[in-house]
């Protein structure tokens, strides 16, 4: 608006009786000047829309590298709570791993007692009591996910058995054939593997 108006004022300058030669090629450079000015204004402008995209890209890359960061911190939180959880419900299915192997030993002598039972013996009441008590503690272990390995007749497995003779028999080969010591499993972890002889 201020440009048209000084042209115009300009015009009628040249246009009246007064105006000389020198005065035009004033007002001609004058409006250079302000051509030149509005146009350095403007580039100015631009540039500091260009400056604003600059740095509206340096905010975005900012936050995307925020979002990432938060994005595996959280993985990894979650990843750690998973592994407490599942430590935790480890310690409560273990926990009586220890007492039950201090069991065992107690267990293997009543029932060696009860093997070593003559027949008069059997019909005797502490015999019966033994028998109950063993009966007891092997239910006892039960109900704590402690359970005894079927080991007889049974094909020959290293993660289960332990074998200590080997022999010819009839049985097929690699087939457990006496059990000298009862094996146990805790929640499906070998407790103590079962002392075995297996066929040849």
């Amino acid at each position: 608006m201020d440009k048209n108006k000084r042209v115009m004022e300009e015009d009628q300058k040249i246009g009246g009786e007064n105006v000389t030669e020198d005065e035009v090629h004033s007002n001609l450079n004058a409006e250079q000047e302000i051509i030149r000015e509005e146009a350095e204004e403007e580039e100015g402008a631009n540039d500091g829309v260009e400056l604003l995209k600059k740095q509206l890209v340096e905010k975005e890359d900012e936050a995307k590298d925020c979002l990432n960061r938060l994005t595996r911190l959280q993985a990894d939180f979650i990843n750690y709570k998973k592994r407490v959880e599942k430590e935790k419900s480890e310690i409560y299915q273990y926990a009586n791993e220890k007492l039950a192997e201090d069991l065992l030993s107690i267990i293997d002598n009543l029932e060696r007692a009860v093997t070593a039972a003559s027949e008069e013996d059997k019909s005797n009441k502490l015999f019966q009591g033994i028998q109950l008590v063993m009966k007891q503690l092997t239910d006892t272990l039960g109900r704590h996910g402690i359970e005894e390995i079927d080991a007889l007749n049974k094909p020959f497995d290293m993660n289960l058995h332990h074998a200590v003779v080997q022999e010819e028999a009839d049985a097929e080969a690699d087939i457990v054939t006496e059990v000298f010591q009862k094996g146990y499993k805790i929640n499906n972890k070998v407790l103590r593997p079962a002392m075995v002889k297996v066929a040849k």
